[in-house]
């Protein structure tokens, strides 16, 4: 059974950081491409960063140079680094995963940038 689990959302304040993370299970972690995405009440859902299997990265223009997307194939967990937060963040973040035809989710992590 496919499993992706994020964790590490919550409240911080504007200018504040977050790291999130997402472990698999179920899967070859290895040749999937990971991605983050955020949806946020009353917009359209964003994808917000991209990590390769060979370890290219791509941002959204919203958070470049603010997030960093990252992965460990040996602990089959991604992650997301937040600097610098905004309230315009605020948003359920979920990764994916995905290969060829497969792409999985995993459930959702909230994040509020409030103060």
């Amino acid at each position: 059974q496919v499993q992706l689990v994020e964790s590490g959302g919550g409240l911080v304040q504007p200018g504040g950081s977050l790291r999130l993370s997402c472990v698999a299970s179920g899967i070859i972690f290895g040749v999937h491409t990971l991605d983050w995405y955020r949806h946020a009440q009353g917009k359209q859902r964003e994808l917000v960063a991209t990590i390769t299997p060979g370890g290219i990265t791509n941002y959204a223009d919203s958070v470049k140079g603010r997030f960093t997307i990252s992965r460990d194939n040996t602990r089959q967990r991604v992650y997301l680094q937040m600097n610098t937060l905004k309230p315009d963040d605020t948003a359920v973040y979920y990764c994916s995963a995905r290969y060829r035809w497969e792409n999985y989710w995993g459930q959702g992590t909230p994040v509020t940038v409030s103060s």
